[in-house]
């Protein structure tokens, strides 16, 4: 989105917290009743305080013929409550000095606003009025219906290459929820009933698939009297929750497709399947593209963009996600070169990964700019409060916001060929090729 992430009874319900006692970000973490995960970081050196609610629902979780449900319900809360008017949420928000923001992914949707200090009473009102008391009715769902319709044809139909993560996904994958985006598709959300959105709210945006990461300028014993005042009586949700647990079969030969496009340059954009995050072998993936696409200095910067000239640009990254993803690379083709070349460009360097040794000196490099990247990673309040609620959903881990670093630094050179080896292969790739739409004749 534009403007668009408890001290019940202790005697009976014993604190199940813990504080960590490794790195350097300390936390305490425990369970209400009704099942909402609380972690909270304090740090007073700024009086500024992130209040975000991380929902264990993403695209994923929908099912064919109705999707964009998560992406929409990223905008729906943002509509007011029973005691919120229409429109107010953002206005309460900015008047208070605070900003906030949401995003949507395959796997999660994350809300938050950042406010001074004294305000942290105001954030975790906020949050729960949207979930107890979120306002879903025609006037709201038919004026997000529209701005999701609006930000879609921005985003995706009339930005370059704006289809290509859309058209990467639906043929990549045949069977698994990974194969829409969480924007979904238009008819979907054009069919869908107030009754089914209301439904859907039911299910996923109860406490017991949520998690209430805090960080900032707070006490932690006065915090946990507020969450206990604002969440403690929000009843547990009562449904099954969607799992899925579909495998999408391993990819055995090579899918090509060809878009044409409102564009000037060609483009071509590579994709590999790759194991889960979290896995072994997601990290050293995750170092892998560090290697070849992250930065000016990296390898297929340096010798595609700069010396071959063959791209105007070029990168990678690791779509790692809860179940398994995609290694994605894509450039965008130089005048005088066709997608072709570049595409062999490509697929060159990562024939040296896989058969050329890394030097010592440039992995060391490596290393260390992936050190940097996992400090600078929670450098802010908001980003130590989404990587605690992350770590915690995804890995029933929130310490690993102080050890993670540890299954990189584990990661070897040998490791980097080896998974260039087993996933960069022909065949468990996806090759698009955008070229402009042909010039219409008179």
């Amino acid at each position: 989105m534009k403007v668009r992430l408890l001290i019940l009874l202790l005697a009976i319900f014993p604190f199940v917290g813990i504080m960590a006692q490794q790195g350097s970000i300390k936390f305490t973490e425990y369970d209400l009743p009704n099942g909402l995960h609380v972690i909270l970081h304090q740090d007073n050196t700024t009086p500024i305080v992130a209040v975000s609610i991380l929902y264990h629902v993403g695209s994923k979780n929908e099912v064919p013929g109705r999707t964009g449900f998560a992406h929409f319900f990223e905008h729906l809360m943002f509509e007011g409550s029973d005691n919120i008017p229409r429109g107010d949420f953002d206005k309460i928000t900015l008047t208070a000095g605070g900003t906030l923001n949401a995003n949507t992914s395959q796997d999660r949707t994350f809300y938050y606003e950042i406010f001074p200090s004294n305000q942290l009473e105001l954030g975790l009102w906020l949050e729960s009025e949207r979930l107890v008391h979120l306002r879903i009715d025609s006037t709201g769902v038919e004026t997000q219906r529209a701005v999701v319709k609006e930000e879609r044809k921005q985003s995706y139909d009339n930005r370059p290459y704006g289809s290509f993560i859309e058209k990467t996904m639906e043929n990549a994958y045949k069977v698994h929820p990974y194969k829409w985006t969480p924007i979904g598709y238009p008819e979907d959300l054009n069919k869908a009933t107030l009754q089914e959105f209301m439904e859907f709210h039911s299910i996923y945006y109860v406490p017991n698939n949520a998690t209430l990461s805090i960080a900032g300028d707070l006490d932690i014993e006065n915090t946990k009297k507020l969450i206990e005042k604002y969440f403690g009586d929000i009843p547990r949700g009562t449904k099954d929750i969607y799992r899925p647990n579909i495998i999408e079969p391993e990819k055995i030969a090579e899918v090509t497709d060809t878009i044409y496009d409102n564009i000037q340059l060609p483009g071509v954009f590579m994709s590999f399947h790759m194991p889960a995050q979290g896995t072994p072998d997601s990290y050293a993936l995750s170092m892998l593209n560090t290697l070849l696409s992250d930065g000016q200095s990296s390898r297929m910067n340096k010798a595609i963009v700069d010396q071959q000239q063959k791209a105007v640009q070029l990168m990678s990254f690791p779509f790692a996600l809860e179940d398994p993803g995609l290694f994605i690379i894509l450039g965008i083709v130089n005048v005088g070169t066709s997608p072709a070349d570049l595409q062999a460009a490509i697929i060159t360097e990562i024939e040296k990964v896989k058969t050329t040794e890394i030097p010592d000196a440039e992995f060391q490099k490596l290393r260390n700019k992936v050190e940097n990247d996992f400090v600078t990673g929670n450098s802010t309040m908001i980003g130590i409060a989404e990587n605690l609620a992350n770590y915690h959903v995804y890995f029933k881990e929130a310490n690993l916001i102080n050890t993670e670093i540890e299954r990189y630094l584990k990661v070897t050179p040998a490791d980097l060929q080896r998974v260039a080896q087993k996933y960069l292969t022909p065949e468990n790739r996806v090759v698009l090729t955008y070229l402009p739409k042909p010039t219409e004749k008179n």
